[in-house]
C-alpha cells in the first residue's frame, strides 16, 4: 500500500521533511522554505492559555441510562423514558494545580458531564464533594488566588491558605471534607460526583421543584492516605489518567448511579437553613436519595488535547425542564465558566466537536468570529425575526420563573432559622470512625503547623472548636506538638 504524501498546511506536497533549505551547502537558512518556516511558526502556537482553575483533567464518553420514571419532576426529554440512553463525555480534573500538576493530590476533583441531548447539550458541572470552601462568587478571584502558587515564592503557601480560611469560617466544612479520608481519591473510577449546586427541575405542568444531584460510583468509594498519595506521585504523576485509560481500553468499563433529592419549591423559603447555600449538605432524612439512572465509560478521546483540554462545560447549558436555582455560586459561574471558554478557545468554541450538540443541531444568527465553521449560506438571514423560514423562538420557558422581591443591593445571603457555618462540619466529623478522625486532624495539623503567624493559626483552631469541642482540641494539640 502507498505512503499518504505529507502536505503542508495549504496542501502542497513536502518534498524533504528532514533538512532545511540552506544558501549553499552548509550555509545559512533561507526565509524562503515556506515548510520549515510553517513547522516553527505552528509550533510556537501549540499551546492555548490553560484554565486558571481545573486546569490537569482527564476525560472519557459514554452514555446516562434512565432506569427509574421522575418525568413527575421533570419535563427533559434525555430523563423522560425508562431505558433510554444519551451520549455524554466527562472532564474529571484537579483544582488548584497547573497543567503539568500531578494527579494523585489533596484536592478537590472536578466532575463535568455534557449530555448530548436531543433538545441541546446540557452540562452538568459539578465536583467530587457536595460541598464547597465559599457561598458567594464575589470571593472566588481570592480564594483561588490563596491557593493557588504565591506570585513571590512560586509555590503554595501554608501562609495564604490557611489566612484565607481563618477569615472564611463557612470554608470549615469543607475543610473537613478535604482534609479528610476522601481528600484523595484512588482514581478518578473510585470517587463520587455532586452536582453540588441547587438546581430546578421544572415538570409538564410547570410545577418547579429544587434538587441536588449524587452520582454514587458503582466500583465502591477507594481513597488514598497522605503517605500512599505521596509515594503515587513519585511513581506516576499521572496516575488517575493512567487509571482511567487503561480501565476503558481493556474493557472494565466504570459506571456510577444518578440520584437526586428533590425539595418542591414552595419549601425552599422555609427550610431551616438556606437551601442555596454551597457550603451544606441537605440531610437525606429531610429529602431521601431518588434514584434516576446509570452513566457508563466506555470510549477514551482519541486526541487529548482536542476532546478534553478543548472540552468546554459552562452550567448555563440548560435543556427544557432544567434550570438554575437562586444558588449565587451557581448564578457567578453561570457567566464565568462561558466566559472562561470564549477567552480561551474563542467564540466559535461550541463547534468544535467534542462540545457541538450530537443529537440535535445547532441553529441560531450567530456569525463569524475567530475559527466561525458554521456561517450560513446565501439562503440564510443572519437577523430575526425574518421572512426567510429562519430558526424561531418556541415560547416555551425551560424552566419555571424564580420569585424575586426587594431592593437591590450587596446584600448578605438571607437567613434561615438554622444558618450555621460549623454545624455540620462537626455533624461531618461526628460521623467520622477513631480512626479517620486521627487522620483529619494529623492532615489539617500538618498544613496549619507551618503558618507563621499565631493570630492565622487561633482563628482556624476556633473554626474547629465552633465545629465540635472535641474536634478543635485534637486540633490544636496536634498542632501545638508540631510547633514545639
Amino acid at each position: 500500500m502507498s505512503k499518504r504524501v505529507l502536505t503542508t498546511e495549504s496542501g502542497a506536497p513536502v518534498a524533504d521533511n528532514q533538512n532545511s533549505a540552506t544558501a549553499g551547502v552548509g550555509g545559512p537558512l533561507l526565509l524562503q522554505d515556506q515548510h520549515l518556516l510553517e513547522k516553527l511558526a505552528r509550533f510556537n502556537r501549540e499551546r492555548i492559555p490553560e484554565r486558571v482553575v481545573h486546569a490537569r483533567g482527564s476525560g472519557a464518553y459514554g452514555y446516562f441510562e434512565v432506569t427509574d420514571d421522575v418525568t413527575a419532576y421533570t419535563k427533559a426529554d434525555f430523563l423522560g423514558e425508562v431505558g433510554k440512553k444519551t451520549e455524554l463525555f466527562i472532564r474529571f480534573s484537579t483544582v488548584a494545580d497547573s497543567l503539568g500538576g500531578a494527579d494523585a493530590v489533596r484536592d478537590p476533583r472536578g466532575f463535568a458531564v455534557k449530555f448530548y441531548t436531543e433538545e441541546g447539550n446540557y452540562d452538568l458541572v459539578g465536583n467530587n464533594t457536595p460541598v464547597f470552601f465559599i457561598k458567594d462568587p464575589i470571593k472566588f478571584p481570592d480564594f483561588i488566588h490563596s491557593q493557588k502558587r504565591d506570585p513571590f515564592t512560586g509555590r503554595q503557601e501554608p501562609d495564604n491558605v490557611w489566612d484565607f480560611w481563618a477569615h472564611a469560617p463557612e470554608a470549615t466544612h469543607q475543610v473537613t471534607w478535604l482534609m479528610g479520608d476522601r481528600g484523595i481519591p484512588a482514581s478518578y473510577r473510585h470517587m463520587n460526583g455532586y452536582g453540588s449546586h441547587t438546581y430546578q427541575w421544572t415538570n409538564e405542568a410547570g410545577e418547579a421543584f429544587f434538587v441536588k444531584y449524587h452520582f454514587k460510583t458503582n466500583q465502591g468509594v477507594r481513597s488514598l492516605s497522605a503517605d500512599q498519595a505521596a509515594e503515587l506521585v513519585g511513581s506516576d504523576g499521572n496516575s488517575h489518567q493512567t487509571d482511567l485509560l487503561q480501565s476503558i481500553e481493556r474493557g472494565v468499563y466504570p459506571s456510577w448511579t444518578l440520584y437526586v433529592q428533590v425539595m418542591p419549591a414552595a419549601e425552599a423559603a422555609e427550610y431551616r437553613f438556606n437551601p442555596f447555600d454551597l457550603t451544606k449538605v441537605w440531610p437525606h432524612a429531610d429529602y431521601p436519595l431518588q434514584r434516576v439512572g446509570r452513566m457508563v465509560l466506555d470510549r477514551n478521546p482519541d486526541n487529548v488535547f482536542a476532546e478534553v483540554e478543548q472540552s468546554a462545560f459552562s452550567p448555563n447549558n440548560f435543556v427544557p425542564g432544567i434550570g438554575p436555582s437562586p444558588d449565587k455560586m451557581l448564578q457567578g459561574r453561570l457567566f464565568a465558566y462561558a466566559d472562561a471558554h470564549r477567552y480561551r478557545l474563542g467564540v466559535n468554541h461550541t463547534q468544535l466537536p467534542v462540545n457541538a450538540p450530537k443529537a440535535t443541531t445547532a441553529q441560531n444568527y450567530g456569525r463569524d468570529g475567530l475559527m466561525a465553521t458554521r456561517n450560513g449560506s446565501r439562503h440564510d438571514k443572519n437577523y430575526e425575526p425574518n421572512s426567510y423560514q429562519g430558526p424561531a423562538q418556541t415560547d416555551a420557558a425551560l424552566s419555571a420563573p424564580l420569585a424575586i422581591h426587594g431592593w437591590t443591593g450587596t446584600h448578605a445571603a438571607p437567613q434561615h432559622t438554622k444558618d450555621d457555618d460549623f454545624f455540620q462540619a462537626g455533624e461531618l466529623y461526628r460521623l467520622m470512625s477513631e480512626d479517620e478522625k486521627q487522620r483529619l486532624v494529623a492532615n489539617i495539623a500538618g498544613g496549619l503547623a507551618q503558618v507563621s503567624r499565631d493570630d492565622v493559626i487561633e482563628k482556624n483552631l476556633a473554626h474547629f472548636a465552633a465545629a465540635d469541642a472535641d474536634y478543635g482540641k485534637r486540633v490544636e494539640e496536634a498542632v501545638r506538638a508540631l510547633r514545639d
